[in-house]
């Protein structure tokens, strides 16, 4: 990592009611870059571990200190309100990794009380103890990237966790952590709208407080996009759409953002803070920040 891009913007700052304008609030975002196998839908920064051994934990968390150092002097003396620990697989790292990270962080800045740290974990990582482990490092909210319950559409999109892993995973989330996420996909190859509404019942059935929804899309230079599959055309994506709106508000989740639902208490307040322009520093192998 060669340092951290860091664009000052200005937009309008929160009044302190003194006439002193007071900065906005500030979130967290950690990129952990490797993943098990990179999906060939993803345009994101991430790279299938490709070493002898294990993932380099500690040589990251020590690049990952110099560009917090670097960037202190942007931050000092402020609050931060969230953390996002993103990937990548971020959950490949070992609690122990996670609880030297989150030492770092809090060694050199200032958490609010209650701050919401969250944790993007991968069905095929899983193992009790590891989430276990992940909350007793401080971990307060977990982001598992589900995708789909059904074992022919995760084949189809290249995921390396299968359905019964997706299940334990959601389960033991709602028994470790008092809020969570479970993301899914919609316009699916080969997908139906019975088969999104079976995905739609698992997670809902399953206590998710949270669900983010996202419609399959084929950005440039992934394997998708030089070799498309054959998608759910407009229409029924159209239908899929609605599928998941009337799902979430049975449930109770309340749409707050474009592909976000929740149930009341359980936003995800990071997310909250970029839709609503506040200040973020990114630390970490691509990561940007914006800070005002």
């Amino acid at each position: 990592m060669s340092g951290i891009p860091i664009r000052l913007v200005r937009p309008a700052s929160a009044s302190s009611g003194s006439g002193v304008a007071a900065p906005l609030p500030l979130s967290l975002y950690v990129h952990l870059p490797w993943c098990l196998k990179k999906c060939p839908y993803c345009d994101f920064n991430s790279h299938t571990w490709r070493g002898s051994g294990d993932i380099p934990e500690d040589e990251y968390l020590t690049a990952l200190q110099h560009d917090l150092e670097r960037a202190l002097p942007f931050v000092w003396g402020r609050t931060v309100q969230t953390l996002f620990i993103g990937g990548g697989t971020p959950s490949l790292f070992s609690p122990r990794a996670i609880e030297r990270l989150l030492g770092m962080l809090r060694a050199h800045l200032r958490f609010a009380a209650g701050a919401e740290i969250t944790l993007e974990a991968n069905p095929g990582t899983f193992e009790a103890e590891r989430f276990r482990g992940f909350a007793a490092a401080g971990i307060n909210r977990l982001s598992i990237g589900v995708q789909s319950f059904d074992d022919r559409a995760l084949e189809a999109i290249g995921r390396v966790h299968n359905s019964a892993q997706a299940r334990a995973a959601v389960d033991l989330a709602a028994t470790v952590f008092e809020t969570f996420n479970v993301d899914l996909m919609y316009a699916l190859p080969g997908q139906s709208l019975d088969d999104l509404r079976k995905d739609l019942d698992e997670a809902l059935g399953r206590g998710a407080p949270h669900l983010s929804c996202y419609h399959l899309t084929l950005e440039p230079g992934t394997p998708f996009a030089r070799r498309p599959p054959e998608l759910p055309d407009d229409d029924l994506a159209a239908d899929m759409q609605d599928a998941v709106e009337s799902a979430c508000g049975e449930a109770g989740l309340e749409r707050y953002e474009v592909s976000a639902f929740a149930r009341s208490g359980h936003r995800c307040r990071h997310n909250l803070n970029y839709w609503q322009f506040g200040d973020y520093l990114g630390l970490g192998a691509g990561a940007h920040s914006k800070l005002s």
